[in-house]
C-alpha cells in the first residue's frame, strides 16, 4: 500500500510519466463511449442511408437501392475482419499499406488496446467507416446497376480503394507523414465514395429515359427520416473519430451541428430564390452536405469555421446537384459525387484554411499556416486520381465476373424490385 502510494506520488509530481503509465490502461469512459460510437455509426447505413436513399429512387427500384446499402454494410463487414483491417491499420509498409500480420484479425485478444480503448472496439469503429464508404458509391448506380455486380465490386473496392485510403490517412501511411488533416473522413470517406459513383455512373451510362422522363422519389418522407437518422449517426461518425470521451469529442459534435443546420438552411434558401420552392427534399440533402463538408475539419475548427463551411456547403451541393450535373450531362443517381464528392473535397480544403491551433493543435491559413492548404490540395488530388483509376478498374473487373454491369432493358423498365428480387416496397 506505501509503496503504490508512493507511486502514485511521484507520479503526479511528473505529469509525464504519469500519462505514460496512463496511456497503456484501458479507460472504461472512453470504452463505453466508443461502444456507443460504433453502435451509432453502424446505424447509419442499413437504416438512414438506406432510407434516405431509398425514399429517392423510383417506387418500382426501393427494395433494390435499400438492399444495395443494405448489403454493402453485410459484406464490407465480413471483408473488413478477414483482410481489411489488416490492410488500413496494419503496421505500415512503406507508407503505402498496411501489412498482414493481422490478417483474420490474428495476434489481437481482449486486451490488445488501441490507445485507451480495446483493439476489438477500434477495429470495429474503423470497419463502419469502411462499410457506409462502399454504401455510399451506390446512389450514383441505382436503378441500372446489377445487384450482382454491385456485391462483386463492394468485395473489391473495399479491399482495393478503401483500404490503401485509409492507411494513407489513418493507418501510418504517407499523408499522415505529411501532415494532411481529415478528422472523420473527408478523403477516406466522401471523396472516396463520390469519385467512385462518378466513375460508375459515367461508365454505366444513364437510366432509360433520363432527361426525357420525370423520376419522382417513391417517398420524400422516407428520405428526411433517412436523413435524420444519418445527422443523428453522425454524432457517432465525428465525435467518436475523437476515440475517447473528451473535450475533442464535444467540439466534433457541437460542430457537427451547426455545420448540419446552416448547410439545410442554405440549401433551402438556394432553392427557394432560384426555384421558388423550398421544399424538405432539399432541406435535407443540404443538411447531409453540411454533415459530409464538416466531417475532415470537425476536430479542427471552431464554431466559426463550422458556420461557414456548413452555410457554402449547401450552396455548392445545390449546385453541384442542378447545375453541374445537368451542364456535364452524367446521371449520377441520387447524387452521390454531387452532394458527397463536391463537399467532400470542400472540407477537406476547408480543413486546411479553418484549422485552428487551440482545437486541434496545428493552425490553418486564417492563422498564417498557408503550407497547410498545399498539403490538404495534395490530399484531395492524390484521392480523386487514385479513386478514379481504381474505381474504373475494379468496376470492369466485376462486370467481367458477373457477365455485365448493366441490366436488360425489359428489367430496366419493369422495376429492380419485382424482376430481381420479386419483391415489391409497396403493396397499395
Amino acid at each position: 500500500m506505501k509503496r503504490a502510494l508512493l507511486r502514485g506520488t511521484l507520479l503526479s509530481l511528473i505529469p509525464g510519466l504519469a500519462l505514460a503509465g496512463e496511456s497503456q490502461k484501458l479507460n472504461s469512459g472512453d470504452t463505453a463511449w466508443m461502444l456507443v460510437a460504433t453502435a451509432l455509426v453502424m446505424l447509419m447505413t442499413p437504416a438512414g442511408l438506406a432510407l434516405f436513399y431509398g425514399g429517392m429512387t423510383r417506387t418500382k427500384n426501393i427494395l433494390n437501392t435499400i438492399g444495395m446499402s443494405f448489403l454493402a454494410y453485410c459484406i464490407v463487414s465480413v471483408v473488413w475482419v478477414l483482410w481489411g483491417y489488416t490492410l488500413a491499420f496494419g503496421p505500415d509498409f512503406h507508407g503505402i499499406i498496411g501489412n498482414l500480420s493481422k490478417l483474420f484479425m490474428r495476434g489481437i485478444t481482449p486486451e490488445t488496446l488501441n490507445g485507451t480503448i480495446p483493439e476489438f472496439l477500434f477495429a470495429a469503429f474503423q470497419g463502419t467507416f469502411a462499410a457506409i464508404t462502399v454504401a455510399l458509391a451506390s446512389g450514383a448506380v441505382v436503378e441500372r446497376l446489377k445487384f450482382s455486380t454491385w456485391l462483386v465490386f463492394s468485395v473489391i473496392w473495399a479491399t482495393l480503394v478503401y483500404a490503401p485510403v485509409a492507411h494513407w490517412v489513418w493507418g501510418g501511411g504517407f499523408l499522415a507523414h505529411d501532415g494532411a488533416l481529415d478528422f472523420a473522413g473527408g478523403t477516406v470517406v466522401h471523396i472516396n465514395a463520390g469519385i467512385a459513383g462518378l466513375v460508375m455512373a459515367v461508365l454505366l451510362g444513364k437510366r432509360r429515359s433520363y432527361g426525357r422522363t420525370a423520376f419522382f422519389p417513391s417517398s420524400v418522407v422516407l428520405t428526411v427520416l433517412g436523413a435524420a437518422l444519418l445527422w443523428f449517426g453522425w454524432f457517432g461518425f465525428n465525435a467518436g473519430s475523437a476515440l475517447a470521451a473528451n473535450g475533442s469529442a464535444a467540439t466534433a459534435l457541437l460542430v457537427t451541428n451547426v455545420a448540419a443546420s446552416i448547410a439545410a438552411i442554405s440549401w433551402l434558401v438556394t432553392e427557394w430564390v432560384i426555384l421558388k420552392k423550398p421544399t424538405l427534399l432539399g432541406a435535407a440533402s443540404g443538411a447531409v452536405a453540411g454533415l459530409v463538408a464538416i466531417t475532415p475539419a470537425a476536430g479542427y475548427v471552431n464554431v466559426f469555421g463550422a458556420l461557414v463551411i456548413g452555410l457554402v456547403a449547401g450552396v455548392l451541393g445545390w449546385f453541384g446537384v442542378f447545375v453541374l450535373k445537368k451542364k456535364l450531362g452524367y446521371d449520377d443517381s441520387l447524387d452521390a459525387f454531387g452532394v458527397h464528392g463536391i463537399n467532400g473535397i470542400w472540407g477537406a480544403i476547408a480543413t486546411g484554411i479553418f484549422a485552428v491551433k487551440d482545437i486541434g493543435g496545428t493552425p490553418g491559413v486564417l492563422e498564417g499556416n498557408l503550407p497547410l492548404l498545399w498539403i490538404q490540395i495534395k490530399a484531395v488530388l492524390v484521392t480523386v486520381i487514385f479513386s478514379a483509376v481504381m474505381t474504373a478498374v475494379v468496376f470492369e473487373v466485376a462486370s467481367l465476373i458477373t457477365g455485365g454491369a448493366r441490366v436488360t432493358e425489359e428489367v430496366e423498365i419493369e422495376g429492380l424490385d419485382s424482376a430481381v428480387h420479386g419483391e415489391k416496397g409497396f403493396n397499395l
